[in-house]
């Protein structure tokens, strides 16, 4: 019999009917990050721009005018002709003792919290955990429970009364020092530390020849910090000077305060007028807004060393 060696014919199937797609939802922008920006501005901008205004405004207008409104040119250079006439400019004398104590501060702390760091990061010897965790707990400690001490040991050196009482407490940077040691812990790849080891180097060759100059950015991030704690540094010059020519600009303007006769009213002498003090507060600040502006490239590099891995 002949056998049909054809394949039967597939079925035919129907088309798919597609179904039409649901429109997507458009999603809200989430408003929590310009709530946070507006919390930002309201109270940090604001009272900066407050502080501005108030120099341009005479004492009355800071008072019964709008507080974000502007004086006008006349009364800010009154204000200066004010603030320059004070105890024979002893605002610009406040600024260069500010200037001469942070900065020798500054070149001692570099000199010391950095090579620290890194002994503490990358060598070992006996006492090394002790050493690091003393500098963490002194770093914790306020401020203000460490003045009495200095004080005496400072009077038993017979230094009170001299820039050097007030440098060498500045120079004494633990942060500085864990900030050096986070950084050659986690971004300096001992790897390279080996290398010049095997060339020759010396401990401190390596340190000064491999890892100083790739810690620019700490370097930086230690310099700003510590300038600006030794910059705004109130408590300890007031305990360690006893002349006004001996003043930095922080203790400066709390003189100025004390002859504001409406944040004390037994003032006596040179009255000293709100929209002034506003200014010379202006005059303090500005340095350190320049080294900030200077620096902040290598600020953001070093807070962001060792976050990642290459």
């Amino acid at each position: 019999m002949p056998t049909d060696l054809r394949r039967p014919a597939a079925p035919v199937r129907a088309p798919a009917v597609t179904r039409p797609r649901a429109p997507r939802r458009r999603r809200l922008p989430n408003p929590l990050p310009g709530v946070v920006l507006a919390l930002f501005v309201v109270f940090f901008v604001v009272p900066v721009l407050w502080l501005v205004l108030a120099a341009t405004k005479t004492d009355d207008q800071l008072v019964h005018g709008h507080p974000l409104s502007f004086g006008s040119w006349a009364d800010l250079r009154a204000n200066w002709a004010a603030l320059t006439a004070y105890q024979g400019n002893a605002i610009f004398e406040w600024l260069g003792n500010s200037a001469l104590y942070s900065s020798f501060a500054l070149v001692i702390t570099l000199c010391v919290a950095v090579p620290a760091g890194y002994a503490l990061a990358k060598t070992e010897f006996r006492g090394r955990r002790a050493l690091l965790v003393t500098t963490l707990v002194v770093m914790l400690m306020p401020n203000a429970t460490l003045v009495v001490p200095l004080f005496l040991e400072l009077n038993t050196a017979h230094l009170i009364g001299t820039m050097w009482s007030i440098v060498l407490p500045y120079a004494f940077y633990p942060f500085g020092v864990y900030l050096a040691y986070i950084y050659f812990t986690t971004a300096l790849p001992g790897e390279l530390l080996d290398a010049a080891r095997l060339d020759g180097c010396s401990e401190f060759g390596a340190f000064r020849r491999v890892a100083l100059p790739l810690a620019t950015p700490v370097v930086a991030l230690v310099g700003f910090f510590s300038f600006v704690a030794n910059w705004t540094n109130y408590f300890l010059p007031y305990v360690m000077l006893p002349e006004s020519s001996q003043f930095p600009v922080q203790v400066g303007l709390g003189t100025l305060l004390n002859d504001v006769p409406q944040f004390n009213p037994t003032a006596a002498g040179l009255a000293v007028q709100r929209p002034v003090l506003a200014l010379a507060t202006l005059l303090a600040i500005t340095p350190v807004l320049v080294v900030f502006l200077f620096s902040q490239r290598f600020l953001v590099a070093g807070m962001l060393a060792g976050a990642t891995k290459n």
